[in-house]
């Protein structure tokens, strides 16, 4: 393979994964925006807060009722990194949660306050916030 062969092939590599990373960075922002509208809903009296693990956590912040009984679905779908690690320190929650599926932890009934989840190493966060 000649010199002029081997750099178009690079420069090709290059922007193919310049294309799938900004795909996905973009893909990420524009659920954010649209579930932190929609992620609460409340059905036959259970409060529901929807929050999606993959490459992180979305909607990063939510709004939420205080005093209702209250459960956490996380769902998950081809999750491979750390936010499959979720860790809830306030109500002494840690689990692997599937690679594609549905984790649905019960609250209880929260007072006022925030409820923050994160991965095992850090790096990614949430907070529901009970109003």
């Amino acid at each position: 393979m000649n010199k002029t062969a081997l750099i178009i092939i690079t420069i090709v590599l290059i922007i193919s994964i310049g294309i799938v990373f900004f795909g996905q960075a973009r893909e990420n922002s524009d659920s954010t925006s649209a579930q932190s509208a929609q992620n609460v809903e409340i059905r036959d009296g259970i409060q529901y807060v929807t929050i999606n693990a993959r490459g992180g956590y979305f909607p990063k912040i939510s709004e939420a009722k205080a005093n209702v009984q209250t459960k956490l679905i996380v769902k998950t779908n081809g999750t491979y990194d750390c936010s499959a690690a979720l860790v809830i320190r306030s109500i002494g929650y840690q689990k692997i949660l599937p690679q594609t599926g549905e984790e649905i932890i019960d609250l209880g009934i929260p007072e006022v306050g925030k409820l923050q989840g994160l991965c095992s190493m850090g790096m990614y966060n949430f907070v529901v916030n009970f109003n």
